[in-house]
């Protein structure tokens, strides 16, 4: 692979570390927030907060996904990371979708990596921007086929949960 250069790949995800998927963010700039639920951004509430700031706004967190995955291409095995928009693709729903949906079964995240286990899909992979990166980053990924079903989709009917419900 070129340093800096995207590169498709056909390949097979051969596990997930289900163990961290996601992490917290700041709704409103997107900035990385501790575990904890009571953190604030410091950085939207300190303008919030200032005497120029037109609109009083506490800022509340989201969660993203970060997902660090194996995959098979036809030359070898490599862990690369798949942030959000790329990880919605596979799960079929947004990050605090699933982590409510696992705090309610809590085996969710570990029967998504199995569910994911042996799909194809085409990923486009490219070097990470930070010097300090260990993973190649997923920026799309194609499912190869023509019945997948995104990871929500199959834990639902697995678990007998109706939508809305």
């Amino acid at each position: 692979m070129e340093v800096d250069k995207p590169t498709t790949v056909m390949c097979t995800i051969v596990g997930m570390d289900h163990s961290n998927f996601c992490y917290r963010v700041c709704s409103i700039c997107e900035r990385t927030l501790p575990e904890d639920p009571s953190s604030l951004c410091k950085f939207c509430n300190f303008n919030s907060n200032s005497d120029n700031a037109s609109v009083s706004v506490s800022s509340s967190s989201k969660r993203l996904f970060r997902l660090l995955i194996s995959i098979a291409t036809d030359t070898k095995v490599k862990v690369v990371i798949c942030f959000d928009r790329a990880a919605r693709v596979l799960f079929g729903c947004s990050a605090d979708e699933f982590f409510d949906f696992a705090k309610v079964h809590p085996f969710a995240a570990m029967t998504a990596g199995k569910v994911l286990q042996g799909e194809m899909f085409k990923m486009t992979l490219n070097k990470p921007k930070n010097g300090n990166a260990q993973h190649l980053r997923v920026s799309t990924v194609f499912p190869l086929s023509s019945v997948f079903r995104p990871v929500i989709e199959t834990l639902r009917e697995k678990y007998g949960v109706r939508v809305g419900s």
